[in-house]
């Protein structure tokens, strides 16, 4: 089977939930990511790259296309699609944007949708995204949610629904407990070094990062990852505030280990209102506590089995991390930690995926055979 994904995210842009599941799909299918357009000056055409087992297709299309971008983007994958592709095929939606190419590419075996965000709601959001998604929904055969709060917020809009919140590659994240090399960039940074890794954008919260910083001189924020969709210039510039970039998949269990407390930092607000943050389990399966803001998807249920500290300010971040750091010393603490994430894997979650998308099929197979049986009686 082909499995044919379009999505918002590039794929070499951070290693994250469409990089876990789909690399696994790949070992036993070929699978094409279809990437958003990027706009140029030059001649449109599709960029064909093969990485990580994906082959990752990239539209360039002209700003001043006489068709207009997301009509010409659409004839170079249909165009791409009839050259291409032979036998079964799936489509597999991160975006509700990308509906639209359903009009000009031949019915798939199977619609899923996995919805990973509520992307309505992240800045800069095409204002048509609410509708497509609409439109996704009455196409899809499976939806997956990338959280309990998503599920429970899209549940009604789909009889065939499932929640997967973010799950861990635990060996990967596990080796921070045993490593005692460190990165050479916490050679000039001192202890304790409180950090965090992801994306920085609208989620994260500058001024709780300030304040915190302010507040605990003694404490070294490390900061990784790329920033996006805000202006740098807005991060705060604290001395004790360290901003190390973007890391590989592969480089940040080395700088896990080289914390004593993981941080979320998030804002409360429509953009981390359904988010299920996957730092967390890496986080703790890297065997560090970790102090958040009270995301929902975070407090259950982490904080709720005492793995996580909850905390809405600076002054509670600073008593969370003093926790944390005693917490860390605690053999309980960690015992409770192994038995949470002892049932969570990416490879059970695709397992289960799989056993989903197999049942839909055959359903979906059986009900189209019952119509054709219907329509000759």
């Amino acid at each position: 089977m082909t499995i044919i994904c379009f999505s918002h995210l590039r794929w070499n842009f951070v290693y994250q939930r469409p990089q876990h599941l789909l690399s696994r799909f790949a070992k036993d299918n070929l699978v094409y990511y279809i990437e958003e357009a990027v706009v140029i000056s030059e001649l449109s055409k599709l960029e064909v790259v093969q990485t990580d087992g994906i082959v990752v297709i990239t539209p360039h299309v002209m700003a001043n296309e006489p068709l207009g971008v997301l009509a010409t983007t659409a004839t170079l994958i249909s165009d791409w699609f009839n050259a291409s592709v032979t036998g079964r095929f799936m489509f597999w939606f991160y975006t509700p944007m990308a509906i639209e190419f359903c009009k000009v590419l031949p019915k798939p075996d199977l619609i899923i949708y996995d919805c990973m965000d509520e992307l309505s709601a992240f800045r800069f959001a095409p204002p048509d995204l609410k509708k497509n998604e609409a439109l996704l929904f009455e196409q899809a055969d499976v939806v997956f949610t990338g959280g309990v709060k998503l599920f429970k917020a899209k549940q009604k809009f789909h009889k065939n629904i499932y929640a997967f919140p973010s799950s861990i590659d635990k060996k990967h994240f596990g080796a921070a407990r045993s490593t005692e090399t460190f990165p050479p960039e916490y050679e000039k940074i001192a202890k304790p070094r409180v950090g965090f890794f992801g994306v920085i954008d609208e989620r994260f919260d500058i001024s709780l990062l300030e304040s915190l910083a302010t507040l605990r001189p003694d404490l070294q924020l490390v900061i990784i990852g790329p920033v996006v969709k805000i202006d740098p210039s807005t991060l705060p510039s604290n001395p004790n505030i360290h901003y190390l970039g973007s890391k590989t998949y592969n480089e940040l269990p080395l700088h896990l280990a080289a914390w004593n407390v993981a941080i979320i930092p998030f804002a409360i607000n429509e953009s981390t209102r359904f988010i299920s943050p996957t730092k967390t389990p890496e986080y703790l399966a890297g065997g560090k506590p970790v102090v958040s803001t009270p995301i929902h998807d975070v407090i259950t249920p982490y904080s709720d089995k005492g793995l996580v500290f909850i905390a809405g300010d600076a002054a509670g971040f600073a008593k969370g991390i003093d926790w944390a750091m005693e917490v860390a010393k605690k053999p309980a603490w960690l015992k409770a930690v192994d038995e949470e994430l002892a049932t969570m894997s990416w490879d059970q979650t695709f397992t289960d995926m799989v056993n989903i998308i197999n049942d839909s099929l055959k359903a979906k197979q059986s009900e189209e055979l019952k119509t054709t049986i219907d329509e000759y009686v």
